[in-house]
């Protein structure tokens, strides 16, 4: 169900205005600016006029800042309840000139876009309903203010008067869909955008095509926000969560996450839960992709353990959960799943003290993010060594079957050569003396690295005699 926020303050005063505006419009006759959207299924030319910025709302249900208003839950909160007040305005118009990731930070594009304007005026038109929310031109309103105050024109489209919250949420996301158009949502808020659709019955398939994507990525961005909003349920203390807007720069972290996942989940599932709750472990203490990337089934129990203080390690959970009002137990995740989880909600409930400054919660959070961060680095620093040590021992075989890959397709080709006589023979036997020089020299690096005798090695050795 989508949410009505109702009517702002001066709705009527806002309609009326836009009334005499449009009928100004239409009676001054010549050449008339309209904008063109996507309207019920069709399209609507609209016509544009200037207003009055400070006149005007914030639209409360923009997708824009949707993850960044979990920045301060105090105010979300109040968005949500009265979204037409003055501070829930304020610190929309805030938020609208945020860094996404980092909305204690000025947005360097809301930068820009001030200064545009002030070289080359609105180029333009805003969108708005006719009680003078804001659907589209939301941080230009945000940037006018600040540029001229609440006297500053702004244009802006006139939607018809039967538009209600869900025509503000299909043009929002059509208009911000375009490929014109400059300014993307952020990750977080398209993941919301698409759970959104989803939650209100879309097909997936045509979630895919709203958002110009594909049906398996818009699967993909539903498991990563699945795996977001299970993280944040896990963080609670005394509650407080970590805010969606944290997981923004996780984005091809998570992205990797869920292709190494299901490919671990084809061949064990025990093995997918292991790797996915040490990757999420470290993506929240704030490692890099390619250190994640060192990640596999077995690092917590060949790597992370060995390198923990003991108060950090987690206890054994119940290997049975029960299901309520059933009054029975089936068996629940391994001792190891169970471990490498309860790490994670360690990690988690620290993050939530550290960015929301939780107090009443024992263990020293801060200090213990410290040390596990430093017994993360640790044990990723040897799983890193190791895998670049199988990668080498692993290399000379792996060239050895590329090449013999290369000699199966010779084959073929000769093959074809023959039967239309195409074949450069002098070309070809330059080739094969070559290939000789390279098999000589194999056999003789063969003989001085390889111990064992096994056939391979005594049919390649044979060579070498044979050309000795």
């Amino acid at each position: 169900m989508i949410k009505d926020y109702g009517r702002p303050p001066r709705s009527d005063e806002n309609q009326s205005l836009i009334e005499r505006r449009l009928k100004e419009v239409t009676e001054t006759g010549g050449p008339r600016e309209t904008q063109t959207v996507d309207w019920r299924g069709g399209q609507a030319h609209l016509d544009v006029i200037q207003l009055p910025a400070g006149d005007l709302y914030y639209n409360p249900a923009t997708h824009r800042i949707r993850a960044q208003r979990s920045h301060d839950p105090q105010l979300d909160q109040l968005v949500d309840e009265d979204p037409w007040s003055s501070e829930s305005q304020d610190y929309l118009g805030y938020l609208l000139q945020a860094l996404p990731a980092d909305p204690s930070r000025t947005d360097p594009t809301f930068t820009e876009l001030l200064e545009s304007l002030r070289e080359y005026d609105q180029t333009e038109p805003g969108l708005i309903t006719r009680d003078g929310v804001l659907v589209n031109g939301n941080t230009r309103r945000a940037a006018l203010l600040k540029m001229g105050g609440p006297q500053q024109p702004i244009r802006v489209a006139v939607l018809p008067e039967s538009c209600d919250w869900e025509d503000i949420r299909d043009v929002e996301l059509s208009l911000q869909l375009r490929k014109e158009h400059r300014r993307d949502y952020s990750y977080i808020n398209r993941l919301l955008a698409i759970d959104e659709l989803v939650n209100q019955g879309l097909p997936i398939g045509k979630i895919a095509a709203i958002f110009r994507s594909t049906v398996p990525a818009c699967k993909q961005d539903q498991w990563v926000f699945a795996c977001i909003k299970s993280m944040i349920e896990r963080s609670e203390v005394n509650g407080h969560r970590i805010p969606l807007v944290a997981f923004e720069d996780h984005q091809e972290k998570l992205k990797e996450l869920h292709r190494r996942y299901q490919k671990d989940l084809s061949a064990n599932g025990e093995r997918a839960e292991l790797t996915k709750e040490s990757r999420l472990a470290a993506i929240m203490l704030g490692f890099s992709k390619t250190d994640v990337r060192f990640i596999e089934s077995d690092f917590q129990s060949r790597y992370l353990d060995k390198a923990l203080p003991a108060e950090l390690k987690p206890e054994p959970a119940s290997a049975t959960v029960a299901i309520p009002g059933l009054g029975v137990s089936v068996k629940g995740a391994s001792d190891e799943v169970a471990a490498a989880r309860e790490l994670t909600n360690t990690v988690l409930k620290a993050r939530t003290v550290e960015i929301t400054h939780t107090s009443g919660y024992a263990g020293e959070p801060v200090e213990q993010a410290a040390e596990l961060k430093e017994a993360m680095d640790q044990a990723i620093e040897r799983a890193g060594r190791q895998i670049q040590l199988r990668k080498r021992k692993q290399a000379a075989p792996d060239r050895l079957n590329s090449a013999t890959a290369e000699i199966d397709q010779c084959i073929t080709e000769l093959v074809m050569s023959r039967a239309s006589r195409a074949l450069d023979e002098e070309a070809f036997n330059d080739a094969l003396l070559s290939f000789r020089r390279s098999l000589r020299g194999l056999a003789v690096e063969t003989s001085r690295t390889v111990e064992e005798q096994n056939d391979g090695v005594a049919w390649l050795r044979q060579i070498l005699e044979l050309e000795s």
